[in-house]
């Protein structure tokens, strides 16, 4: 292990921080940049590993809600229903994800290719959605959530990401099944399939960053589990390098893009994939 490599790994962090929860794939990118910079961690653990740091800036931003749910989960039904929502949307991800884990990692992990090519088709998807779905004002009093859109299309039907209806997070969840091919993105899916199911699109984000919890949590404990006897001091350290890395940038990132997203919507976003994908295959053929 050089200074070298623990830049690298500071900048991946960095990376990581800044597009987790973006829609965007912070895998791929990950996996671009380390294919271009000769960045080599054994299965690409550390790719998974460090996005934990990004998961616990959701917590800390959103320490008090959450705490305000768990305190109000024995006896109130709507944080119990929120609770079990999460938890449906997260289901179908983790049984792929476990059945496909060997695959994924030694295959689509290994393809840069796939991840450009996701990239670019996942922003047109996004850039379709977000023309399909112009911000609405927000609900006025009274409303009971509901708002037509600027262009008269369908209606906001759920400004909550906290009263999601159950058919609602398991649809998000299956459509997050999409992001177990990297450079598809776990937020972009979700949120995609939010606003489709008709979610405002600072709801659809929220509720995707509530999913990330359980999902990444558990994709960091699995793959832990699955290459503990592979990792040594070096990629330890690596690890905790863009680990801290990528907490620091969530955590600036979380407090600002839902305001971002809620003036600008996904078009940025979606314009950004297809150029970063488009790069992408353009440096594959020039330098492999």
């Amino acid at each position: 292990m050089t200074v070298v490599n623990l830049m690298e790994a500071a900048l991946l962090g960095v990376v990581e921080g800044l597009t987790e929860f973006l829609p965007v794939s912070s895998t791929g990118h990950l996996l671009l940049l380390g294919h271009f910079l000769g960045f080599e961690a054994k299965g690409k653990t550390f790719e998974v590993l460090i996005q934990l740091g990004a998961i616990l800036a959701i917590l800390v931003v959103y320490s008090r809600r959450l705490t305000d749910v768990a305190v109000r989960v024995p006896y109130d039904p709507a944080a119990r229903r929120f609770v079990l929502g999460v938890l449906i949307a997260f289901l179908p991800a983790a049984v792929i994800g476990a059945t496909m884990h060997g695959f994924i990692k030694s295959v689509l992990f290994e393809t840069p290719a796939v991840v450009c090519v996701a990239l670019i088709l996942g922003g047109l998807v996004l850039l379709w959605v977000d023309m399909r779905h112009p911000q609405a004002d927000e609900p006025p009093v009274g409303s009971g959530g509901a708002v037509l859109r600027p262009d008269g299309a369908r209606p906001v039907l759920y400004d909550d990401a906290m009263r999601f209806p159950l058919p609602v997070c398991l649809v998000i969840g299956l459509c997050q099944c999409f992001a177990l091919v990297p450079g598809v993105s776990r937020s972009g899916s979700t949120i995609v399939a939010g606003l489709l199911l008709g979610a405002s699109k600072r709801a659809a984000a929220e509720f995707s960053f509530f999913l990330a919890i359980p999902t990444m949590s558990g994709a960091f404990a699995y793959d832990l589990y699955k290459t503990r006897h592979e990792l040594n001091f070096n990629d330890a350290t690596l690890i905790v390098v863009g680990f801290v890395f990528a907490f620091v940038t969530a955590l600036i990132v979380v407090r600002y893009v839902l305001d971002f997203i809620s003036r600008h919507g996904f078009a940025a976003f979606a314009w950004w994939r297809m150029i970063v994908g488009a790069a992408g295959l353009a440096g594959l053929m020039v330098y492999g």
